[in-house]
């Protein structure tokens, strides 16, 4: 007992550890940001472009009214001073005097080009919500946006993300602690936000419910693409914000603790955790192999049916989509005559939806799915033979 006791205070010091760290370094990069850029931490944030693009300041009297409404004085730029400009108040003419700003690097004109865009989807984030009534809710979310943005240099900030923070901000007091949850989530999540020139990372996603919805439903699939809507871009919303905006408030979270239950893999955590720890506890679980009733239900279909050969599962928010689809095939055969009429049909959706049922519908889809593929290959593998030998 005694021996169990003190393993124990030695996990609780372990983790108190941790979270110490981990408050340390989003501290640390939030004043790296605050640095660069006053405003980050003050309790506002603005909606208005403070930088051009190649790297001079805006002097928009919205900015400087965002950025001191008390005294409508000027944004303090890169040195911090608050000198540069002023909203002159007297009845003599305006000077504005000529101001040689230090030159900034891309990394950090690119940062600053983004601060506003997520000011203005700040503003619009579950705005129906009481919490976002106070400016200082707000601001927190501004704030770690503007940091995640900042350390992220290959994605920065993409529309949607907010929608995926403001739980996190929601649920957990310390700031520190929310900007972590996110950050943490977009692990599993960034490769949806990333672009190229000529594609959006959640295309992947859509190619793969395209395929799906056309082994489950072939003649619904068929109607789609007739209308155009093989891409299946109306879909791009429910994969891109994990459905945030489909189910309310307190059922998106329900969701997604469902589906982050379904897909619970042990071996998945590892990659939240530090380098030597993490070798550490695959040292230590060598020669231990783990029981099929540790993974998650979703998971468990996958690793009897020899899904995970290498190649990435799919995730079961496309069988998400994929049952949504399913359950208003019917309306959408027959009242679906364009791409508006299938937006329309699903955006009727939101707020109605029932999460525990949306999971129960994809788990049998994905059954169903994996039965239909294997059957396919086995008789695929069945022709070869016959005609090899």
């Amino acid at each position: 007992m005694r021996r169990s006791q003190r393993s124990q205070t030695l996990k609780d010091l372990k983790c108190h550890s941790y979270c110490y760290i981990f408050r340390e370094q989003y501290a640390k990069w939030k004043e790296q940001c605050c640095q660069m850029f006053p405003v980050i931490g003050s309790g506002r944030y603005i909606t208005a472009p403070i930088i051009t693009e190649d790297g001079q300041p805006i002097q928009d009297p919205l900015v400087l009214l965002e950025a001191n409404p008390q005294k409508g004085s000027a944004l303090p730029h890169d040195n911090g001073d608050a000198e540069d400009s002023e909203l002159s108040t007297s009845n003599s003419s305006e000077t504005k005097k000529p101001i040689n700003h230090p030159p900034i690097d891309k990394k950090e004109i690119q940062w600053k080009l983004t601060l506003h865009q997520i000011g203005l989807d700040v503003v619009r984030t579950d705005r129906t919500l009481v919490f976002y009534e106070k400016q200082e809710n707000l601001a927190k979310l501004w704030d770690i946006l503007a940091v995640y943005a900042w350390i992220d240099t290959d994605i920065g900030y993409c529309q949607g993300m907010s929608d995926l923070c403001s739980p996190m901000i929601m649920l957990l007091e310390d700031e520190a602690d929310a900007f972590w949850c996110f950050e943490h989530l977009m692990r599993r999540l960034r490769g949806n936000f990333r672009c190229t020139d000529s594609s959006v990372g959640v295309e992947t996603q859509l190619s793969n419910l395209a395929l799906i919805t056309q082994v489950i439903d072939p003649k619904l699939h068929q109607h789609l693409e007739t209308l155009g809507g093989g891409d299946y871009l109306f879909a791009f919303r429910m994969l891109m914000v994990l459905f945030r905006r489909e189910f309310s408030f307190g059922d998106s979270l329900y969701l997604w603790e469902m589906m982050w239950a379904l897909e619970y893999d042990p071996d998945f955590f590892s990659m939240y955790e530090e380098t030597d720890s993490a070798n550490e506890k695959a040292e230590g679980s060598k020669g231990k192999p783990k029981s099929m009733h540790q993974y998650g239900k979703f998971e468990r279909e996958n690793m009897k049916n020899k899904i995970k050969n290498g190649e990435a599962p799919l995730p079961i928010s496309v069988f998400l989509v994929a049952s949504v689809l399913k359950e208003k095939s019917s309306k959408l055969l027959t009242e679906a005559r364009g791409l508006d009429d299938v937006v329309k049909i699903l955006n009727d959706i939101t707020g109605n939806l029932d999460a525990k049922k949306a999971c129960t519908g994809a788990m049998k889809l994905h059954r169903k799915y994996l039965k239909k593929v294997l059957n396919f290959l086995r008789l695929l593998w069945w022709i070869i033979l016959n005609v090899t030998f």
